[in-house]
């Protein structure tokens, strides 16, 4: 049975990842000889048509660009999928705005018959615009229909996609599975803050918001993370730890409750990556992406079993929420009554990065619900390390280490963030002990800066995409780097040299993730914000993706494919 779940372990990261059979045959060995391993590997599909697959391919690298254009190497398209304000579906739902995370699920359905030219696609929302969605305030406030209009452009978008014989992508129109879920809708608190004082007593709360990032489960349903709500909160009125949350949705099952699951802690959450402990527990980690913002993973109480489907969505109901010790290497185990003891202990000196008094935190830690609805102030009390904006995280499928890509934080002097591999004891997903090492480093001799998204390819090369502030591009430390981008980091390119770039955004927006088909055919990424710094509509800063009609710029969402 070990073996088995061992097996199943790896085979998941390959379905999160749409990693191909050169990944299969790296699975037994290090990280250090991957991509070797790999290019010896029988490669049954290559990634955009090529003749080697695009992300182990030498493509020629772009340079840095200030077009207004999403620029790629040569022998690469893009088409629009769907962009802000697109109808997606017979019944009127349009598409959200600032795009973010999307994840594809295969269908091999008649007539197309083929998964990797037909599926559905869920994509994250993130935010509204003053200019662009919900408008100015009027005499200092919004009207109802402007809050209503924010509330339902955040959220999340699922669409059918497929691919015509010409090689265009484009949605299905008379899609079933076509829907929108948003900050209008209805969910469900599960797990141990389900009802609890510190949540207000609710078991039903309204809405998602401020989606960011998304995963798979085990189980074929996405996991979607809540990030920064509080603004938004403030907007609508809304109790704010009823946001913060990881909010679970069936892409193919419009039936399927959503949930909100207060197991896995409200945070701002910049990622949700699962796998699977030596011992078949589910793992789930997370980091909380603000500036000091810790490192976090869930371990579920009960074991995965592929038998029951979906119901295993209840092994994200109960479980133990852990905080990373950067300096011990060890996870810390977020536990009430400990975060209570040393609130007690007078001589127990509160760390400086906690704003509270202590006379406050005590009174936010009353039961054990109040662990999952405060776990950055009890992680930081217990020792946890606050870090450099942790916005994401990628399980790697050969060892199981993790690379954590931390932004940037300019009030600690980090302009151009870095990304780091954790190594869990043993390559086992549910150990306490781990170390960690400096993977990259961000700035001018890498070439790139401020990692926000990173994608693993089929020969274990990292791929980064950039997050410059929009009123930072092209200024100052930062305009060497240009617009933001897409770059490869691995063996495929000595970092001392400098890394290629792939892809270049358009003025003043950033890729906000990424996702390819099984055979590694096309790359779907999301594009946000595009022309952010507009101040009057009438006068846009960016006119991406300069579609006939539009009279602005729209967030959007495009698959990559080779010519």
């Amino acid at each position: 049975m070990e073996q088995d779940k061992n097996k199943l372990t790896r085979r998941s990261f390959l379905a999160y990842m749409g990693l191909g059979t050169a990944s299969m045959a790296a699975m037994s060995v290090g990280f250090g000889t991957l991509a070797e391993k790999a290019e010896a590997a029988e490669k049954s599909n290559d990634l955009f048509n090529g003749s080697t697959n695009m992300f182990s391919a030498k493509f020629n690298p772009i340079q840095p660009s200030d077009m207004d254009e999403l620029v790629l190497p040569s022998g690469f398209k893009y088409d629009v999928v769907a962009a802000y304000g697109d109808q997606i579906n017979e019944k009127g739902d349009t598409f959200g705005f600032n795009p973010a995370s999307p994840c594809f699920f295969p269908l091999n359905d008649a007539p197309v018959n083929d998964s990797n030219v037909h599926g559905i696609l869920w994509v994250n929302h993130e935010s509204g615009s003053s200019v662009w969605v919900e408008g100015t305030k009027q005499s200092g406030h919004y009207a109802t229909d402007q809050v209503n209009k924010l509330l339902y452009n955040m959220g999340g978008t699922l669409l059918e996609v497929s691919r015509d014989k010409s090689g265009v992508w484009h949605m299905v129109g008379n899609s079933t599975y076509a829907r929108r879920i948003t900050g209008l809708d209805r969910f469900e608190f599960t797990g141990p803050a389900r009802g609890a004082k510190a949540v207000g007593g609710a078991a039903i709360v309204q809405g998602t918001l401020a989606n960011a990032a998304a995963g798979k489960t085990l189980w074929g349903t996405v996991l979607s993370c809540e990030r920064h709500f509080e603004d938004t909160c403030r907007v609508a009125g809304f109790n704010s730890t009823h946001y913060g949350w990881i909010v679970e949705v069936d892409p193919f099952d419009s039936t399927f409750k959503l949930r909100k699951h207060t197991s896995l802690g409200r945070l701002h959450h910049g990622n949700a990556a699962m796998g699977l402990s030596k011992d078949g527990k589910v793992v789930v980690y997370t980091g909380d992406d603000v500036s000091g913002g810790c490192i976090y993973k869930f371990i579920s109480k009960g074991e995965f079993d592929p038998e029951k489907g979906k119901a295993n969505s209840e092994l994200l109901t109960e479980g133990a929420l852990y905080a990373a010790d950067m300096a011990k290497g060890e996870w810390i185990p977020l536990i009430i009554d400990k975060v209570k003891a040393c609130l007690n202990d007078y001589q127990f000196k509160l760390p400086d990065t906690l704003k509270q008094t202590r006379e406050v935190l005590l009174g936010m830690y009353n039961e054990p619900a109040d662990i999952y609805v405060y776990p950055r102030e009890a992680a930081l009390i217990l020792g946890a390390t606050p870090t450099v904006r942790p916005a994401d995280i990628k399980i790697h499928p050969s060892d199981n280490s993790l690379f954590i890509a931390h932004t940037n934080d300019y009030s600690k002097g980090s302009l151009h963030g870095h990304i780091v591999r954790c190594i869990e004891e043993d390559g086992d997903l549910g150990a306490i002990r781990f170390e960690f090492e400096f993977f990259t480093a961000g700035g001018r001799q890498v070439g790139f800066s401020s990692p926000g998204k990173l994608s693993l390819d089929d020969n274990g090369n990292i791929w980064v995409q950039s997050d410059i502030s929009s009123d930072r591009i092209g200024k100052g430390a930062w305009a060497k780097f240009k617009n933001n981008g897409m770059y490869l980091v691995g063996k495929a390119y000595p970092v001392s040299g400098g890394v290629p770039q792939f892809a270049s955004a358009p003025r003043e927006a950033e890729f906000s993730g990424s996702w390819i088909t099984p055979d590694e055919g096309t790359l779907f990424l999301t594009v946000q914000h595009p022309g952010e710094q507009t101040e009057v509509a009438a006068n846009p800063t960016s006119m991406w993706p300069h579609r006939p009609g539009d009279s602005g710029p729209r967030p959007a969402l495009v698959a990559i494919t080779g010519q």
